[in-house]
């Protein structure tokens, strides 16, 4: 049975949590271009190649969360079918929405373990430049979803609290398409919406907006009969609200 609100928690996750990912990926996503042919960055072009890019960042996504499923599904004990693993999400989800709003950095440290296989990768990107073909942008984008990334890691402890190799892929699929408007749109307008996005003010909604959300999964969880679809629809309806 599909999960309506673990999938809308990632979407939610995806799209809350890209304003830290406008900063660092943002970065990146604006820097890509120039490693193309001159002839394809701009207008429809660039929007292609950024497709193409972020494409190659949500397959290794889909990746991560089906290999999260899996892990999860073989431990044993009943812990895929108690409420721990979502509890354990809606921490991360806390601590990101913390990260986010400039009130504490533990998922920076998690980062910090992350830039080892980060660095390791890094003659990989080397051998892709310049991209000068597609397949070379979605290899590209590919390895870019490796990068160490607090808000990714969040995402995957959802797709381990499913425990199902398929909709643990699904959720971080989800995850990544609630990404990819604000890094389309950084990738190709750059500048000025990154600075806006990295302001203090917008960040801070954006990290109680996902506070919010983790509480909400927590309760969902630990709640005795709570309907979680249910729940689902005002909660969007609040988030949008905040947001816009």
């Amino acid at each position: 049975m599909i999960d309506h609100a673990l999938l809308l928690t990632a979407l939610v996750t995806g799209l809350l949590g890209s304003t830290h990912c406008a900063g660092m990926c943002g970065g990146i996503s604006a820097a890509l271009p120039f490693a193309q042919p001159e002839s394809s960055r701009k207008g429809a072009k660039l929007l292609a190649w950024q497709l193409a890019y972020n494409s190659g960042r949500l397959l290794t996504y889909a990746l991560l969360g089906l290999v999260a499923g899996l892990l999860a599904q073989n431990i044993p004990g009943g812990w895929a079918q108690s409420p721990w693993p979502r509890v354990v999400a809606a921490v991360f989800m806390v601590l990101l929405g913390l990260y986010l709003a400039g009130w504490g950095n533990t998922l920076l440290k998690l980062e910090m373990l992350g830039g080892k296989l980060w660095q390791r990768l890094q003659p990989l990107r080397k051998k892709l430049l310049p991209i000068d073909h597609p397949l070379k942008a979605i290899a590209a984008g590919a390895l870019w979803g490796f990068l160490p990334c607090g808000l990714v890691y969040s995402a995957l402890t959802l797709a381990l609290a499913r425990a199902d190799a398929l909709q643990s892929a699904g959720l971080m699929l989800a995850f990544g398409l609630g990404t990819l408007p604000l890094l389309l749109v950084t990738g190709t307008l750059a500048g000025q919406l990154r600075q806006w996005l990295q302001q203090l003010a917008v960040r801070r909604v954006a990290g109680i907006c996902v506070i919010v959300f983790g509480v909400w999964t927590a309760a969902a969880a630990l709640l005795p009969g709570h309907a979680h679809h249910h729940d689902a629809a005002p909660e969007m309806q609040h988030e949008h609200h905040h947001h816009g």
